[in-house]
């Protein structure tokens, strides 16, 4: 299979970059854990197969894939990472880790991750000036940020010295914090009328959206505003059925009984803040809520679960992943 697509150029970065952007948490320790070589072959594959964009973070602890792939390509990629230092020392050792562990002298995008509003971009400000820094010294070749709320991406527009913006998008809003679907596309329109680099993350709802990928793409690949979308893939199959659905073609028959016939599995992850939602709108009762200590966590009772998917929606932490 090759590309059918155009290249397009990420706001004003200068680079071009696949409208899919290889997500790569998926290679990561937090889920498929895959072993050095296996991952970053299925990178180079991928970039094989004209994908050039790929997006990381420090708490991905996947550098070294990406690290291993870089080598084997020879290649200039595209690449981004994001940091959650809010000091400049914080932000320094982000650097520098991602420089070291990559073994590059420059990283062509650094964003801070998760950033919520104008109050936490200012919270952040000895972080983002440190990295903006950097870029003059050509340390980092452009600065952004991600973010899952709609005030973040009004917010940036303040920031013009910033370069890319990696929003939460998908059709039926899944994780979007503080605002509507349509709140949050028209933000994300006048940040990419501004000049912004645009691409999207969670464009699958963090997995949930998975039996209507096709639909949830095709919903991406409309948006004029968007010049890539992130796409979690972890295995060859994943990397077939996401270029098929890019180039709307028929995903192959061996694929998508692969993919289908995958042993599903609900994991909650450690960060769950026990607010209770999820438990609340299950609705098969597969959810409940553990005391430990102070603490509350979410819990699941596997021989109820019918991983419908539902309980995502309710959880602004993306605690709740289906695999």
């Amino acid at each position: 299979m090759t590309s059918t697509y155009e290249y397009r150029p990420l706001g004003s970065t200068g680079f071009k970059v696949s409208p899919i952007c290889f997500g790569t948490l998926t290679l990561s320790p937090l889920q498929a854990n895959l072993p050095l070589e296996k991952g970053a072959d299925l990178l180079k594959e991928a970039y094989d197969l004209g994908i050039n964009y790929w997006d990381t973070a420090e708490s991905y602890y996947n550098y070294q894939h990406i690290k291993l792939a870089l080598k084997k390509i020879k290649e200039p990629v595209v690449w981004a990472t994001k940091t959650y230092a809010y000091t400049k020392e914080g932000a320094r050792k982000a650097l520098e880790n991602a420089r070291s562990s990559v073994d590059t002298d420059v990283v062509p995008i650094f964003m801070l991750h998760e950033q919520e509003s104008r109050l936490t971009l200012e919270g952040h400000k000895p972080a983002l000036d440190f990295l903006l820094e950097a870029k003059i010294k050509g340390q980092v070749n452009a600065v952004g940020i991600s973010t899952h709320c709609v005030a973040a991406v009004k917010a940036i527009l303040e920031f013009k010295e910033l370069d890319v913006l990696h929003p939460i998008i998908n059709y039926r809003g899944i994780g979007i914090k503080d605002g509507t679907l349509k709140e949050m596309l028209k933000a994300v329109k006048d940040a990419y009328d501004h000049g912004f680099g645009v691409y999207a993350m969670k464009v699958l709802g963090g997995g949930h959206l998975i039996p209507e990928a096709r639909r949830a793409v095709n919903f991406a690949k409309a948006l004029p505003y968007l010049h890539s979308f992130a796409l979690g893939i972890s295995n060859r199959e994943e990397l077939q059925a996401s270029l098929c659905y890019v180039n709307d073609l028929e995903l192959p028959k061996d694929v998508n009984n692969t993919l289908t016939g995958k042993k599903r599995v609900l994991k909650i992850e450690d960060w769950c803040v026990g607010c209770g939602r999820c438990v609340e709108n299950c609705p098969q009762g597969a959810l409940f809520l553990e005391t430990n200590g102070q603490e509350k966590y979410a819990r699941v009772d596997t021989s109820r679960c019918i991983f419908c998917g539902y309980c995502g929606v309710y959880c602004e932490e993306f605690c709740i992943k289906i695999f």
